[in-house]
């Protein structure tokens, strides 16, 4: 098979490779802003998260965490200079400290959220957000009186195949979107050993909330409708949460599916299409850091060459924007009202999972733990 076959290439006469424009797909990062950031919750995620700061020179002056032990090991690791805290409201405290990067869990994250806004702190809250919709709109809310930006740690966006397409939607290049298909197998049977083998809707909601999310970045101008949703357990997982799931998404004017198999142990694969009516992008691979980017329109096909992984850039991604955000006096792009879409999304595929009957999107206020 040739590769215009293997990759799915119109035979269109004269069709050919043209050059890959050059588009803003990698993670932002302010001109002169450099305020003290402080870390409140140091569980395995945040190896990544100061990473990426760390690579930037973003200033992590405070960590926190309720076993000191985990806080001091980060400090040593990555920021030596920074201060110690059990108590996160010896971070808030901190007149000096102008940004939070909250990485607890859902269920005390609400409160710290809350407690960091009434402080004067800028926010940046873990994914996903919330499990309550009426209390994430609260704290928008908040923020908003206390004139204070609240984003949400969505790092899926600045992964490199992720941003660039869509950064090509946001170009026109592609037209009206019609539909996006995303498909993913891989091997998620590593939590079995792990506390999140105890996470309730494990799948749908604290690994696919990038998807939903990801799904409504490339919806963005359509309103999500009604959703239709079924998980599985595979025969051979080890995991006590089901691995296997498939997401019917109807929007006003398009609709996407997400289809799911994290019990996969040979041959993983990522791939997501993105169909508009003057172009389709598509980006495939054997990992989420390993995906060539492909986009088709009338002038040619092209193939851009893509820099970073998706957790370098991803949490490069999610404080730069906020930081610029801030020093642009702007709302950020993953700020908290918007991500309360995705959210709405996910809680309607849970609850359709649970019962087998479609949901109409908005109707699922709270995800019951």
């Amino acid at each position: 098979m040739s590769d215009e076959q293997d990759y799915g290439l119109s035979l269109v006469k004269d069709y050919k490779e043209i050059a890959a424009p050059s588009l803003p797909y990698l993670p932002p990062k302010p001109k002169k802003y450099s305020p003290a950031i402080g870390l409140i919750g140091c569980g395995g995620i945040t190896e990544y998260h100061l990473k990426a700061y760390r690579s930037q020179g973003y200033r992590i002056t405070a960590m926190c965490d309720i076993d000191p032990s985990r806080a001091e090991s980060r400090r040593k690791e990555f920021y030596p200079e920074a201060v110690v805290h059990e108590d996160y409201r010896k971070i808030l405290e901190n007149p000096d400290i102008e940004v939070v990067d909250i990485a607890t869990h859902p269920e005390e994250r609400v409160e710290i959220i809350e407690a960091a806004l009434k402080a004067g702190k800028h926010v940046l809250s873990q994914k996903p957000f919330v499990v309550d919709i009426e209390a994430g709109r609260r704290l928008v809310q908040l923020a908003k009186e206390a004139g204070r930006y609240l984003a949400v740690n969505q790092n899926g966006r600045w992964s490199p195949h992720f941003a660039y397409i869509r950064e090509v939607i946001q170009s026109g290049a592609l037209g009206e979107i019609v539909s996006v298909d995303l498909s993913l197998q891989w091997d998620h049977d590593w939590v079995a050993d792990t506390v999140f083998n105890e996470v309730q809707h494990l799948l749908l909601y604290d690994f696919a909330i990038h998807w939903f999310d990801m799904t409504c970045c490339f919806l963005e101008r359509k309103e999500p409708q009604r959703v239709l949703a079924s998980v599985r357990k595979s025969p051979h997982q080890k995991s006590k949460q089901p691995l296997v799931g498939h997401v019917l998404m109807d929007f006003d004017g398009a609709q996407a599916t997400l289809c799911l198999n994290g019990s996969t142990k040979l041959g993983q694969q990522d791939r997501t299409l993105v169909v508009g009516t003057h172009g389709t992008a598509r980006s495939f691979g054997p990992s989420l850091s390993e995906q060539e980017v492909q986009v088709h329109t009338e002038a040619g096909w092209y193939r851009p060459e893509l820099e970073g992984t998706w957790f370098k850039n991803g949490f490069e991604g999610t404080m730069g924007e906020l930081l610029c955000a801030i020093e642009e006096d702007r709302a950020p792009s993953h700020n908290a009202e918007e991500n309360l879409n995705g959210l709405a999304l996910c809680f309607a595929a849970v609850a359709s999972s649970l019962d087998g009957w479609p949901k109409t999107v908005g109707e699922v206020q709270r995800l019951d733990q």
